[in-house]
């Protein structure tokens, strides 16, 4: 089973090892500088912490031209713009508050989102139909079956599509991976996860809607209810209209690299059980602890905890018969420190090097080639966060298709891959 599980890997990664990841010279304009034939036009939707940190990124990289930022609450705009006139002052970007104005235009190469989970799809797809190469930060999608269709869309047009796991560009990640998947701690038995469960936020009160603030364009596709103070800043996380909460929208990370690593827990079913809770009073209806398990046909076991209930601590531990690696973003280690120091060899399983998940972005959109977070793998690890939380909802065991992308013989819990969209808006 174990040298079946290889193989199978091996096969399904032949096509990323081929792709190149790194950004080749460029032709260069005027005093050295990017001639404007290679550079990369850029828009950001949405202006909170991760579209602050995509922009300052882009200002570290030469060949990005920054031409559009976009926001639903106008100071954020005005703040970005004036931080971009001041690092460019012969910089046209212009800023928006609807993001279709944004994709209507024919001058943007790409864009990157950091709206919250529920307008992932929704944006995503509509900017690929546009034309555009996409960053988007994780979690993939609120749903299963939102998160299959922008996989779709990736193939129907050809656009690149590279999600914000950027753990995949950090080489402690990669060598633990490589480590599990080439056999060097013997036959894989276990993976061990934990992520952070989310801030104990009790009370959302409702309040008037500041004028500065589309609040009809910060629900896009969610039902319509009351303002909630703050929502539009970060509350929005632990409300299940918008996101299902850390154990997706920051589980996803190591879910991710538990799947880098041991794809065996992809390819096939799983049968997941486990419990969740909740907060105990309050408004937040996302789960804030987990303690889940999945199992695949040969018998590889995935335990999914939220942080203080794993008994590793937080990160991602690989288990096999002859010894283990653990690896957070702080740091790797091993059940013996020569592990750490193995080389691989020209026959071993080589996941593919990026160094920097922004320009890994930009070298794939510049080759067309396949980026080191491509859509369908974090749509993989989505989907199991997903089934996750689902599984625990129910307090009961499921079995999970991979290829039918369903549960089996539970529509009950199938009903939960999906969810209508609000009128006016689908995909």
């Amino acid at each position: 089973m174990q040298n079946l599980s290889r193989r199978t890997f091996a096969k399904a990664a032949l096509s990323v090892l081929a792709m190149p990841t790194i950004i080749p010279a460029r032709a260069l304009g005027r005093d050295g500088a990017i001639a404007p034939s290679n550079r990369l036009t850029i828009a950001t939707i949405g202006l909170g912490d991760r579209g602050n940190q995509h922009l300052g990124t882009f200002f570290g990289m030469p060949e990005a031209e920054i031409l559009a930022v976009c926001d639903i609450h106008e100071p954020s705009v005005k703040k970005q713009l004036d931080r971009i006139a001041k690092a460019n002052p012969k910089s046209s970007c212009k800023g928006y508050r609807d993001f279709r104005e944004v994709f209507a235009r024919k001058d943007i190469d790409a864009v990157t989102i950091t709206a919250p989970e529920n307008w992932h799809a929704l944006m995503s797809i509509l900017a690929m139909r546009a034309g555009k190469d996409v960053y988007c930060e994780k979690a993939l999608s609120l749903t299963v079956a939102e998160g299959r269709a922008m996989c779709n869309t990736v193939k129907q047009t050809g656009r690149i599509l590279q999600a914000g796991t950027q753990q995949r560009s950090d080489t402690r990640f990669r060598q633990a991976c490589e480590l599990a998947c080439n056999g060097y701690l013997g036959a894989l038995k276990e993976v061990y996860v934990s992520a952070p469960s989310g801030k104990r936020l009790l009370k959302f009160p409702t309040a008037e809607i500041p004028a500065d603030v589309d609040y009809d364009l910060f629900l896009g596709p969610a039902p319509y209810k009351p303002y909630r103070q703050n929502i539009y800043k970060y509350n929005w996380y632990f409300l299940t209209d918008y996101c299902a909460g850390w154990i997706q929208s920051w589980g996803v990370h190591h879910l991710d690299i538990a799947l880098w690593g041991a794809p065996v827990l992809g390819q096939s079913t799983l049968d997941i059980s486990g419990t969740v809770g909740f907060l105990p009073e309050g408004d937040a209806d996302v789960t804030f602890e987990w303690d889940i398990t999945a199992t695949e046909p040969g018998g590889v076991v995935l335990r999914y905890y939220s942080d203080g209930k794993h008994p590793y601590g937080h990160g991602v531990r690989f288990i096999g018969d002859k010894g283990w690696v653990h690896v957070t973003r702080a740091d790797i280690k091993a059940s013996d420190p020569k592990l750490l120091g193995i080389v691989m060899r020209p026959a071993d399983i080589h996941l593919p090097i990026s160094k920097n998940h922004m320009a890994n972005f930009f070298a794939s959109v510049k080759e067309r080639s396949q980026p080191i977070a491509p859509a369908e793998a974090c749509h993989a690890a989505t989907t199991l966060s997903l089934i996750a939380d689902i599984a625990g909802r129910s307090e009961q065991k499921l079995v999970w298709d991979w290829k039918q992308e369903r549960f089996i013989n539970n529509e009950l819990a199938n009903r939960s891959l999906t969810r209508p969209m609000r009128k006016g808006w689908t995909i």
